[in-house]
């Protein structure tokens, strides 16, 4: 029986990376010193997203508001600037 192929879409695959990135990094979630803080931090912004990451991979719409208010708490948890750099790539380039 051959199955037909399935289209993967951009979105899936990062999804996937931020799903799996999230499992990598399980361990270093939390507020204990032991972590480098990249590693935290990267570590808090995958947990953050995994629920969206999740739902894209099962084919529904993850409205983009709800991704970036996730992304909000990750910055008041450890003052990071996530949401600001996620503006700067909305802003149009200057050649």
């Amino acid at each position: 029986m051959n199955t037909p192929p399935t289209t993967i879409t951009q979105e899936q695959v990062l999804a996937f990376a931020v799903y799996e990135i999230r499992q990598l990094l399980a361990q270093h979630l939390g507020n204990d010193g032991a972590s480098d803080p990249a590693i935290r931090a990267a570590a808090h912004l995958a947990y953050a997203l995994h629920n969206q990451a999740s739902a894209i991979l099962e084919g529904k719409h993850v409205p983009p508001r709800q991704s970036i208010a996730a992304i909000e708490k990750v910055d008041q948890m450890l003052a990071t600037d996530f949401r600001k750099r996620l503006s700067d790539y909305s802003k149009p380039l200057a050649y």
